[in-house]
């Protein structure tokens, strides 16, 4: 029997190890330079991976799982069990079933119920699709005991989902009343009290500690999911949402935790994201038009939001906002689509990067382009003309204003760069921050597993 794995982090190399340790031929594949369980046949590609397998395990992560799915499917030979095992929501593996589906094989969804560190590739699961029965019996051999929910997949990533609502709102719990404690010095004692209300007690509350720390990226998008789910049912989601956010905070330094405001810290974060990852990381939301764009080349900037409402081609809201921003701010300006006229120019623009402004944000026009791009500082605008503006107002600073078909307030956090500019909310941002980590951690395993990829069949690659 052979088995592949598409994905060799810690769940991946503890099945491999499992299969391997039950007689199994395993193949796997990571583009990222992880260990895996000696015996492993190291693949170049997934699908060199599922080749003459008699079961697949998808462990990708959610984000990548349909991609890579679709990328193996024409490799799958017929009675091969694709299991996909990713935490994930339900619309998401009947994505997928549907494009195991054009191939000769099965699919089935597979979700882990239950410590993996702890149990290894004896955990229990939950299976559901047309291959949840094959799975019972395959990793049944393993001595994990499987629990076929029918034909529909969907099913046991939606079992898994509400499980992840207690558990990782356990450990989100958990987190919150230890950090308390420290701050007021009972750490101790509030250790002793949740441990003693645990099964295993100070072991237990250590894993979910620990693990709330070391996994928080990914399971604040398991639990987003779970929040999604909620709503599909028509339930309050402000408690699964609230747990989502508590572990995308976990996985930030102390100085990113602060979610009142965006601070120093979180825009240093954010420095050098590109705006497609986090516009990525938000659903594609929060990105402004294209017709705003960069006035020279290079210009990118991070900062906080100071908002400017202002009539078409008057910009004495503008000077109003120069005399009150602070170092870090960047100044977004609804100026209603007009580009007859620039609302700024080098001038103001001397008097705002005199103040700390970082950059500006145009839904107008500007000029002076060749100043700016001398003095460094960067501007986003709908067009360049000559023409001055004119100075009677009205005008409004600090409200929240649509600026390229996205609402911005104060204080919410702006990047822009040569693509254009995306708008975070600041109660937002940690979260935001952690998936377009993810998001560019993604894209340079696809891009190390596409070099790979190229390495292995390119002629001389490898003289």
């Amino acid at each position: 029997m052979r088995v592949g794995i598409l994905g060799l982090g810690e769940a991946g190399a503890l099945y491999a190890a499992g299969f391997l340790e039950n007689g199994w031929e395993v193949a796997g594949f990571d583009p990222a330079d992880v260990s895996a369980p000696g015996g492993v046949e190291r693949k170049a590609t997934p699908a060199d991976v599922v080749a003459g397998c008699d079961l697949v395990l998808g462990l990708t992560g959610a984000k990548a799982a349909l991609e890579v799915a679709l990328e193996v499917a024409p490799r799958l030979r017929a009675a091969t069990v694709y299991a996909d095992m990713n935490a994930a929501a339900p619309e998401l593996k009947r994505s997928i079933a549907a494009a195991i589906g054009a191939s000769p094989a099965v699919f089935a969804d597979v979700s882990v119920i239950g410590p993996v560190p702890k149990y290894g590739h004896r955990t229990a699961l939950v299976a559901s699709g047309p291959g949840a029965s094959v799975i019972a019996d395959y990793f049944g051999a393993l001595g994990a005991p499987v629990e076929d929910l029918g034909p529909e997949p969907g099913a046991a990533s939606a079992r898994k989902l509400l499980r992840s609502l207690f558990m990782k709102g356990l450990g989100a719990i958990i987190v919150e009343a230890v950090e308390a404690g420290r701050a007021t010095g009972d750490e101790r004692w509030v250790r002793e009290q949740i441990a003693a209300e645990l099964a295993d007690g100070e072991a237990t509350l250590e894993r979910l500690y620990q693990g709330t720390y070391k996994h928080g990226a990914r399971r604040a998008r398991e639990v987003s999911a779970a929040a999604d789910l909620v709503a599909e049912l028509g339930l309050d989601t402000v408690l699964p949402r609230a747990i989502s956010q508590v572990h995308a905070l976990a996985t930030r330094p102390e100085g990113l935790r602060d979610t009142s405001r965006v601070t120093p810290e979180m825009i240093a974060a954010y420095e050098g994201l590109p705006t497609a990852n986090i516009g990525d990381a938000i659903e594609r939301l929060g990105l402004l038009d294209s017709g705003i764009s960069p006035v020279w080349p290079g210009a990118r900037a991070v900062g906080r939001a100071l908002t400017v409402w202002t009539r078409a081609g008057d910009n004495q809201a503008v000077h109003e906002a120069i005399r009150v921003a602070e170092p870090g701010d960047i100044i977004v300006v609804n100026g209603e689509g007009d580009t007859s006229r620039a609302l700024i120019g080098e001038l103001i623009a001397e008097r705002a990067w005199a103040r700390g402004v970082v950059g500006m944000v145009l839904d107008g026009a500007t000029r002076d382009v060749e100043a700016l791009a001398e003095m460094g500082f960067p501007v986003w605008a709908r067009a360049v003309t000559p023409a001055g503006p004119y100075k009677f107002g009205p005008g409004r600073v600090g409200v929240p204003v649509a600026v390229g078909g996205v609402v911005c307030r104060r204080g919410d956090l702006v990047v822009g760069d040569g693509d254009g500019v995306a708008v975070v909310p600041a109660e937002q941002a940690v979260s935001v921050l952690a998936a377009a980590r993810e998001v560019e951690a993604e894209e340079a395993r696809r891009r190390a597993g596409i070099r790979a990829t190229t390495a292995a069949v390119t002629p001389g690659a490898a003289s």
